[in-house]
């Protein structure tokens, strides 16, 4: 069986500084200067059962995208993996609460985006549902008049598991489309976000608030209905240095380092339509890899974060690059932590890269400490 350390020419000394660590987000002041962006609504934005909610998965994304987004509200909760926990969520509080107290928050936060998940309490509660689009429409114009030029994500909200509570779900769902529109037409930097369609009730903890699984699926559709609306959340302040790095593409740009094959798979995603798939591996380094050689810069800082899970077994996933120069292969770990089969674990890390010498190779790749099982990773990069 060939080595690790033949697939590699040997070369001279690397120093590294690595600050790495399996969490989700990287670490950050709670106010950053990046753009101001106001999580806004119920408990659902709160997190209830999940301290952070959706906000976790969004923030990862954020920061491995390299958008650098500040949240900002009167509201303090969620993990220390959560790199900023300001927000705006009120658990229990239906949408005429939340308007009552938006033009004092505005004004003290001015934000540039706003996500709006409001109107499950009125749904719960049975609250003049008849006019809960009204008052929706309301709370709408109060943000836009107050902060005329933010841009405001308002979402359909989601999944009830109680039948004629989604039935009435549902019917206030079907006004916003329309609502949303109306605001448009009048010049208003309003956008609708399905949310509703985003999960099912199998997504659901108790009935009404996510599990951890679909708040990440929150987190993704707000992420990708930012991503669609130049300057909601600024722009991307470092370049992927990695290829098809979201895996949207196929297996271009990735090869495969050790034995067995990779493949693209549609099955078992993180984000978008397909994960890359790792099969075969023969030993425990064997992983899906790219050449960076052309692409470091000496002395420079990069952070690395990749989605990774897998197929079965439970062993520490690590990131590693494999630097040559000067007839000397360093081996330095990016991120390392514990993934398993039941769900995508966000390996990431920050760490400086300088050599001496001529740098002749430069590889980047996933792997386990031990086992040789299957896995898949998703929406990587290193910038």
């Amino acid at each position: 069986m060939l080595t690790r350390a033949r697939w590699l020419a040997a070369a001279a000394a690397v120093v590294v500084a690595a600050a790495i660590a399996m969490q989700t987000g990287v670490a950050s002041a709670e106010s950053n200067g990046g753009v101001r962006v106001m999580p806004l609504g119920d408990s659902i934005t709160e997190g209830t059962q999940v301290p952070g909610g959706y906000r976790i998965g969004l923030w990862q994304r954020l920061a491995a995208g390299g958008y650098r987004v500040d949240f900002v509200g009167s509201q303090f909760n969620g993990p220390a993996s959560l790199g900023d926990h300001d927000h705006e969520g009120h658990p229990g509080w239906r949408i005429d609460q939340i308007d009552a107290n938006i033009v004092g928050w505005l004004q003290t936060f001015t934000p540039h985006t706003v996500l709006l998940h409001i109107g499950t309490n009125d749904v719960l509660q049975n609250f003049n549902l008849s006019t809960a689009p009204n008052r929706l429409s309301t709370l709408i114009d109060h943000i836009t008049n107050t902060a005329p030029t933010a841009e405001v994500f308002v979402a359909q909200i989601t999944p009830l598991a109680n039948a004629t509570q989604d039935a009435a779900a549902r019917n206030f769902n079907s006004a916003i489309p329309g609502i949303v529109q109306s605001k448009v037409n009048a010049g208003r930097h309003v956008h609708l976000v399905d949310m509703h369609s985003a999960l099912t009730t199998a997504d659901l903890t108790d009935g009404i608030h996510p599990t951890a699984g679909g708040y990440d699926k929150m987190a993704a559709t707000w992420f990708n209905a930012l991503r669609s609306v130049p300057g909601s959340i600024g722009n991307q302040t470092t370049v992927n240095l990695l290829t098809n790095g979201n895996i949207e593409s196929g297996t271009s740009g990735w090869s495969v380092f050790g034995g067995g094959t990779i493949s693209a798979n549609t099955s078992v995603v993180h984000g978008g339509a397909d994960s890359l798939l790792r099969v075969g591996r023969t030993a425990s380094w064997n992983g899906p890899s790219q050449d960076l050689t052309s692409k470091l810069t000496n002395g420079k800082s990069y952070t690395t974060s990749v989605w990774m899970r897998m197929q079965s077994g439970a062993p520490t996933g690590k990131v590693t690059l494999a630097l040559t120069a000067n007839g000397t292969t360093n081996y330095i770990t990016l991120a390392q932590g514990a993934v398993n089969s039941t769900g995508w674990t966000l390996l990431t890390g920050t760490t400086t890269v300088s050599w001496s010498g001529t740098l002749s190779s430069a590889r980047f790749y996933v792997e386990t400490t031990s086992s040789t099982d299957n896995f898949f990773i998703d929406d990587t990069s290193m910038q």
